[in-house]
């Protein structure tokens, strides 16, 4: 047996080796490594070793598998590298077959409707996403390049991701250092397109697998289209072509390469680098739009001696949204209705938006509109008047030739007043429809109720409250304006003077059947309020628009030849051109229908109640209307080249009540011939200013300029036109007839021979005689015995009878003598349809002229 002390448990091979409990054998030395191997070697050799032993190689076993524990095993190592690689693997199996692509963000495929003029500058956008999506192609190679040097210039050899790039983000994200990127082009498109602009790990997660999938599903260049026209550029400019609008006003096609460096500049830091802006930030901008040069240069993209040309092609200023406001709401509102009416595009299409539609408005003329309202009738507003607070205004104007609405002025400003006052149907259009009573009658060869063809000499009664006759309805005895009693006139002078009671029998006449399908062949819609086919129709109760009523002119002012009017010369969605119909043109009536209408016109602008139009400048031919109780006043006129209509209506502001107009401006009441004619006569002055004059080429029809006298006839029933007045025809008749300077004329002798003043009609006291005389007497007051009982004393039997074609005599024993007349036996009576008769009408009040 040992004589070592129990529990020594060991033996020293080295005579310098330490005993245990000095320094050494506690420390990780030799001693404790060997303390521990022989003590527990020694230990189970010698029957499992004394204690001290055991304790001492248990104890240095034990520090040797803690320190194990830092210093794992290759196979520890090599299994946790597997079960990540399966864990990371089964994740993005998982992920790629979990996260599918989702549907475009409502932001993302939202974009704003375009609106230009007929020269494609912009008029207004619609939406709150100032966003228009273009094709590639579009983009001028140097441009997408710019943007491939500013943002990803791997783009077309790299894959969809940069996972690098991707933890560096996350990690960032995690730590709170801000948002990061360093996400490839494919990624910033996902969460452009896809997803949102949310920094989170879960946007991330799904940013990655949505970008993988597609890219395989989508080339390159589709991933760089959506990209260019998703991102943001600043100056609320979603895309690449509403940011080329925002900075240079340009389509993106016309951007150039310094241009297209700076745009690709601003998807960095768009509010830092906008250098008008922010002026503190253009050394800013200024670096960066010379890095993205340089990776032009770098990547053989841009020729270093141009690179070297170049100057910083400073933006515009930042302009406000141009939102609705003024015009622009009503244009696009009347190009809507247009569009969705034509069955064009439908509503909830062109609502999604991306739409770049180009109008045939004109941007010189829809200003000289602008102006002209504003000059005759805004600037004679007062706030201190209660009544200017119910004046509106609607106008439109059309090429006759085309059909193309040139301009339009619907309301003062589309913010403050929302109703379209050029296209809304709910005002009377007064005595502005009379003029398609007489194309009626023209266009079908209507004759009086005594067999009398209705030219613009025939001779009606204007009577204040006649009743008409041959209607076989409630009875109808329209007022006059003012209740004024004209006595017997022609057809050109009641139209001068806009007399009710004759235009309500000539609607009887004609057939009111027959003037309501004029009126819609001429283009009033069909569906156009209380166009109904009675007597009163010829008053205008109808409540066309302003828009069909300038319609209906221009078909006058083209001759009768009819086209549907058009707002919108072109439409484009994502650089497609969408279908419009084609223009229908057809002769509605005919010229002579037309052209003889035109020629009573021109009538009420020389010298009827239209002759403010007259500032125009031009050869004009108009119609003035007033809506029942004033509520609206009217001018419809036209040149050979532009037919326009100007309605001024009183509506109130707050309940949207119709109000008449007694007291605005300043004015008792407002008619046709006032402001509106006004208005009419500035835009269209200003509008066809510095263009050749044009008369107008007419062909009236037979009769339509008397070329003889009237035949002597005893039959009661024959007698037909009677003469016109001066201010009836603008210019001499072809073939010597009554002249406006009332001058000689062929076989005149009397001293008016050739005319006759005005003060002499329609009271019977003229200077002179007629031609032959007339076989009934002239059925006017002084020139008869008694309307229903003349005796023909006073027709001419002097010397200044008059004996050629369109002579007037006015030598003693002319028209007002007292002695019998030869030609005129006595008890002949009045046969023409103005034979006033008792009696009050039931029919609905119409217009006034």
């Amino acid at each position: 047996m040992s004589t070592e002390p129990q529990g020594q448990g060991w033996s020293p091979r080295d005579a310098t080796a330490s005993r245990p409990g000095t320094p050494e054998t506690e420390s990780f030395g030799d001693g404790g490594w060997d303390g521990g191997g022989n003590g527990g070697g020694n230990g189970r050799a010698n029957g499992g070793g004394n204690r001290r032993g055991d304790r001492r190689g248990d104890g240095a076993k034990g520090g040797g598998r803690r320190r194990r524990r830092f210093l794992p095993t290759w196979r520890t190592v090599l299994g946790t590298f597997l079960l990540i690689a399966l864990l990371l693997i089964g994740g993005f199996l998982a992920g790629y077959a979990l996260v599918d692509i989702p549907p475009a963000n409502a932001t993302a495929t939202a974009q704003s409707n375009v609106y230009l003029y007929e020269d494609g500058t912009q008029i207004a956008r619609d939406g709150e996403i100032n966003r228009e999506n273009v094709r590639l192609h579009q983009v001028p190679l140097t441009v997408q390049r710019a943007v491939l040097a500013a943002e990803d210039r791997n783009f077309y050899s790299e894959r969809a991701v940069d996972p690098k790039a991707m933890v560096r983000a996350a990690w960032n994200t995690l730590t709170g250092k801000g948002k990061q990127s360093g996400s490839t082009i494919t990624q910033q498109y996902v969460k452009n397109y896809y997803l949102g602009q949310e920094q989170t790990i879960s946007r991330k997660w799904k940013e990655f697998f949505i970008s993988v999938k597609l890219s395989r599903e989508q080339s390159k260049s589709e991933i760089l289209q959506g990209y260019l026209n998703t991102s943001y550029f600043g100056r609320n400019a979603y895309g690449i072509q509403a940011a080329a609008q925002a900075y240079y006003a340009k389509d993106i096609e016309e951007i150039d390469t310094a241009e297209g460096a700076y745009l690709a500049s601003l998807l960095n830091a768009p509010s830092a680098y906008d250098v008008t802006t922010h002026p503190e930030y253009k050394s800013a901008a200024l670096a960066r739009w010379s890095y993205t040069l340089g990776g032009m240069v770098k990547e053989g993209w841009l020729d270093p001696a141009e690179r070297a040309a170049m100057t910083f092609p400073v933006p515009q200023r930042a302009k406000p949204a141009i939102g609705l406001s003024g015009q622009r709401g009503y244009v696009v509102q009347a190009v809507e209705e247009y569009l969705t009416g034509h069955d064009i595009i439908d509503e909830n299409t062109l609502a999604a938006g991306g739409f770049r539609i180009t109008t045939t408005l004109e941007r010189a003329k829809q200003d000289a509109f602008v102006r002209a309202v504003r000059d005759q009738v805004t600037a004679k507003l007062s706030e201190d008047r209660r009544a200017d607070r119910n004046v509106r205004v609607g106008g439109a104007s059309i090429d006759p030739g085309s059909g193309r609405v040139v301009a339009m002025y619907g309301g003062i400003d589309y913010t403050r007043q929302y109703v379209n006052n050029a296209t809304r149907r709910d005002y009377q259009v007064g005595s502005t429809f009379k003029p398609f009573v007489f194309t009626s009658a023209v266009e079908h060869g209507s004759r009086t109720r005594d067999g009398r063809l209705i030219t613009p000499y025939t001779l009606y009664d204007g009577t204040d409250r006649r009743p008409v006759r041959g209607w076989g309805g409630a009875p109808y005895a329209p007022e006059n304006e003012d209740g004024v009693s004209y006595g017997t006139i022609t057809v050109t002078e009641a139209t001068d003077r806009s007399v009710n009671s004759v235009y309500a029998q000539m609607a009887v006449d004609v057939g009111p059947e027959r003037v309501r399908r004029t009126a819609l062949a001429l283009g009033l819609p069909a569906s156009t309020p209380d166009l109904t086919a009675s007597p009163s129709i010829a008053l205008g109760p109808a409540t066309a628009s302003v828009l069909d009523m300038a319609e209906a002119y221009a078909t006058l002012a083209n001759h009768g030849r009819h086209g549907t009017y058009t707002v919108v010369d072109r439409v484009t969605k994502d650089g497609q051109e969408v279908a419009l119909p084609e223009r229908e043109d057809r002769q509605a009536v005919s010229r002579e229908a037309a052209d003889t209408t035109t020629a009573v016109l021109q009538s009420v602008v020389e010298g009827g109640t239209g002759t403010a139009a007259r500032s125009a400048g031009r050869p004009a031919a108009g119609k003035t209307g007033t809506a029942e109780q004033d509520k609206a006043a009217w001018f419809a006129g036209y040149t050979p080249e532009l037919a326009t209509v100007v309605a001024v209506m009183g509506q109130d502001p707050d309940s949207g009540a119709q109000k008449p107009l007694y007291g605005a401006m300043g004015l008792p009441r407002v008619n046709g011939g006032g402001a509106p004619a006004r208005v009419w006569g500035q835009f269209t002055g200003t509008a066809l200013e510095g263009s050749e004059i044009v008369e107008f080429d007419l062909r009236t029809e037979p009769g339509a300029v008397p070329e003889q006298p009237p035949p002597v006839s005893e039959s009661p029933s024959e007698s037909v036109s009677g003469p016109p007045s001066p201010s009836d025809s603008p210019s001499p008749p072809p073939d010597g007839g009554p002249s406006e300077s009332g001058g000689p004329s062929d076989g005149g002798t009397g001293a008016a021979d050739g005319g006759y003043p005005d003060e002499g009609y329609p009271d019977g006291s003229f200077p002179g005689g007629f031609p032959d005389g007339f076989p009934d007497g002239f059925p006017v007051g002084g020139l008869t015995a008694g309307i229903d009982g003349g005796t023909g004393a006073g027709t001419g039997t002097g010397p200044g009878a008059g004996t050629g074609p369109g002579g007037f005599g006015s030598g003693p024993g002319g028209s007002g003598g007292t002695g019998p007349g030869p030609d005129a036996p006595a008890g002949g009576r009045r046969t023409d349809t103005g034979i006033p008769e008792p009696g009050a009408g039931a029919e609905p009040p119409g217009g006034q002229g």
